[in-house]
């Protein structure tokens, strides 16, 4: 048995909405590194049929051209998908405590939110009450539909 090998697979993919605006800072080597938090949420019903929120906070880790895009594009609030892999790292604290984190650090980025044309500026829209105009776009070609459950479809519909 001691010679199972397991399959490398280490793919993580979450949407979320930024808790706070990224932090972007240069390694020693000039090397460009953007860190920021996301908060995606999960609806389920509970034993009792009652729709719950529970919210999962992630940290989320871009490195070079990525990191800075993130810097340029993303403010808090803003809604991201992100596409990477999972990574832990530890570290000794000011205190001397030993502390340790797992995040994603991102292949990919996708911002979601409206580009505003006039100005050139992400804008965050509600999209919890969407203008006339969107409400008649065709999204049935949207590709993250097949992520959403048949309840969650009925919901957004």
């Amino acid at each position: 048995m001691a010679d199972l090998k397991m399959p490398e697979i280490n793919y993580v993919i979450v949407a979320g909405n930024l808790t706070k605006d990224p932090m972007y800072r240069k390694t020693t080597n000039n090397t460009p590194v953007v860190n920021f938090s996301i908060a995606s949420n999960r609806k389920y019903k509970d034993s009792s049929n009652q729709w719950q929120e529970d919210v999962c906070y992630i940290g989320v880790v871009a490195w070079n051209k990525l990191a800075e895009s993130c810097r340029d594009k993303l403010k808090k609030g803003y809604a991201v998908l992100v596409d990477g892999e999972l990574q832990s790292r530890n570290w000794k604290s000011e205190d001397g405590h030993n502390r340790s984190i797992v995040e994603i650090k991102a292949r990919r980025i996708q911002f979601l939110n409206k580009r505003n044309k006039s100005e050139g500026v992400e804008k965050i829209e509600d999209t919890f009450k969407p203008e006339i105009n969107e409400l008649e776009k065709d999204y049935s070609g949207d590709s993250f539909d097949k992520f959403l459950s048949n309840e969650e479809s009925e919901l957004l519909k």
